[in-house]
């Protein structure tokens, strides 16, 4: 019922930068809280950033100062300003989207993006 659709993903030189959104769709009421994750192969995915409904934010240490996350509630959008990029930046980016009320529904879900790929070249 939900959907996340990624985009601004791409090819980079180091130093450069992207934006990445992220839109949910479906039959949303409220969403709590929304971030970006990132994966390697073969590694575990974590955390890099992510906004709560009421504007706080939270970053993994890596990337303060370099990256920026905003939201934009009535729009359901979240979106991560990449700046500096480092090629150890590059990974496989999943939008999150958690504690999503949806009608009809007395809880709360989570949903996932598909992945776009970031790449950031030496």
């Amino acid at each position: 019922q939900v959907q996340l659709v990624e985009s601004g993903g791409g090819l980079v030189q180091a130093g450069g930068s992207l934006r990445l959104s992220c839109a949910a769709s479906g039959s949303i009421l409220t969403i709590d809280g929304m971030g970006w994750y990132r994966q390697a192969p073969g590694k575990q995915r974590e955390l890099v950033a992510s906004m709560s409904s009421g504007g706080n934010t939270e970053y993994v240490d890596s990337v303060k100062g370099r990256f920026t996350i905003s939201r934009d509630n009535d729009l359901n959008t979240v979106y991560l300003q990449m700046n500096s990029l480092k090629p150890e930046d590059t990974d496989v980016y999943y939008c999150n989207a958690d504690g999503v009320r949806e009608r009809f529904y007395f809880e709360s879900n989570t949903y996932w993006g598909q992945g776009t790929q970031v790449t950031v070249s030496s």
